[in-house]
């Protein structure tokens, strides 16, 4: 039985709202013909009709003022948005303005309603300057009140000893107080000054590849001290293998002048040899820690002026080209480009304004077939 209800309504919720959209089009008041919009009046309330009948009243008001063009005042518009909530059919209604004007003032007074509602109360009281100097003596007085590692909320033990003074403050305002008069201790050494006290003994080493002109990757090795930013050691090979490495840091290191530390990342070129190489030269190999890219800046920096400076500027053909340039501009920086991050000074030891003589004539040296320029006094 249900079955058999069920099968006449569901026809008819797929036709109501179709009949919906028809009467509310046949009950649109009409500008054409006067006596149909009569009839249809006939089937609409009478709360309707009076809204609608103000609506028409308020716009021959606004009219009728002795003005060229009518101006809306603020009373208008509250009137006529009012009227035309009132109104199922407001935009046939509406002679002198626009729907879409009707729509733009409804919304203009939702964004005030909302800005009154949403305004600035006061907030919370303001805290008091005593209350402040007590807070600051009481964590100065108290190191571990809030300083412990595993306590989920910091700053709960001196709000409690403030509740029992009868003082109720939040708890975001006792922190940012506490660490204003407890500022957080360095703990340890970090590793920009561990690289600043320990730079003359520190080494660092990394690998650039280098695509040659026929798509061939190639790889050149630099060694670096981090103190005077001097080039140690450089290599280009096409197969950087374990014996190779280690034969470049066993070149790097001749009779005994090796450094205490050297930092390498953590690339699976470096293996077993080169930490028996490094272990026999007394070298204690650092390794970066992970995502941490600022451990090797250095010698990051380094390559990124080899690629700029050089690398960009000429076609490599093969091994050997990419050795000749590379020691040319090797020695070019050692001995004769300034490095800002030591002062303007040259990583080979010479200082930026030596003891040549101030006149004579001036000497320009070409380096890389003249990609950069050496410039000195004839002494």
């Amino acid at each position: 039985m249900s079955y058999s209800v069920d099968r006449f309504i569901r026809p008819l919720r797929s036709i109501l709202p179709s009949l919906e959209q028809a009467y509310l089009h046949l009950t649109r008041p009409s500008r054409h013909s006067v006596v149909l919009a009569t009839a249809l009046d006939v089937t609409r309330s009478k709360a309707e009709l009076v809204a609608e009948n103000a609506l028409l009243r308020q716009q021959l008001v606004i009219l009728n003022r002795l003005v060229k063009k009518p101006r809306f005042t603020q009373a208008d518009r509250l009137w006529l948005l009012l009227l035309a909530s009132r109104v199922q059919s407001w935009k046939e209604a509406l002679l002198i303005l626009k729907p879409d004007t009707l729509l733009r003032w409804h919304r203009q007074g939702f964004r005030l309603f909302w800005r009154f509602k949403s305004r600035n109360r006061g907030g919370r009281p303001r805290v008091t300057r005593e209350t402040i100097t007590l807070i600051q003596q009481i964590a100065g007085e108290n190191r571990l009140w809030g300083a412990e590692p595993r306590r989920r909320v910091p700053g709960e033990r001196i709000r409690g000893e403030l509740m029992k003074l009868g003082i109720r403050v939040p708890r975001s305002t006792i922190q940012k107080y506490v660490r204003l008069a407890r500022p957080r201790p360095a703990h340890g050494q970090n590793w920009p000054t561990f690289l600043k006290n320990h730079a003359q003994l520190v080494w660092a080493c990394d690998f650039l590849p280098v695509i040659d002109l026929f798509f061939r990757q190639i790889y050149a090795f630099f060694i670096i001290e981090l103190g005077s930013r001097r080039v140690v050691h450089s290599g280009v090979t096409s197969h950087p293998t374990d014996a190779w490495i280690a034969q470049q840091l066993r070149e790097a290191t001749p009779f005994g002048l090796a450094p205490r530390f050297l930092i390498r990342d953590r690339d699976s070129k470096f293996s077993d040899g080169f930490t028996r190489v490094a272990k026999a030269s007394s070298i204690e190999v650092l390794k970066t820690p992970y995502r941490a890219p600022k451990a090797n800046a250095v010698c990051e920096r380094f390559l990124g002026s080899v690629r700029r400076e050089c690398l960009d500027h000429f076609l490599v053909v093969g091994d050997r080209q990419l050795h000749r340039v590379i020691m040319e501009y090797v020695e070019y920086f050692n001995r004769a480009r300034p490095h800002q991050g030591i002062g303007q000074r040259i990583p080979g030891g010479i200082l930026p304004h030596p003891a040549w003589p101030r006149r004579g004539r001036l000497i320009t040296i070409p380096v890389l077939n003249g990609l950069h320029h050496d410039y000195r006094r004839e002494g």
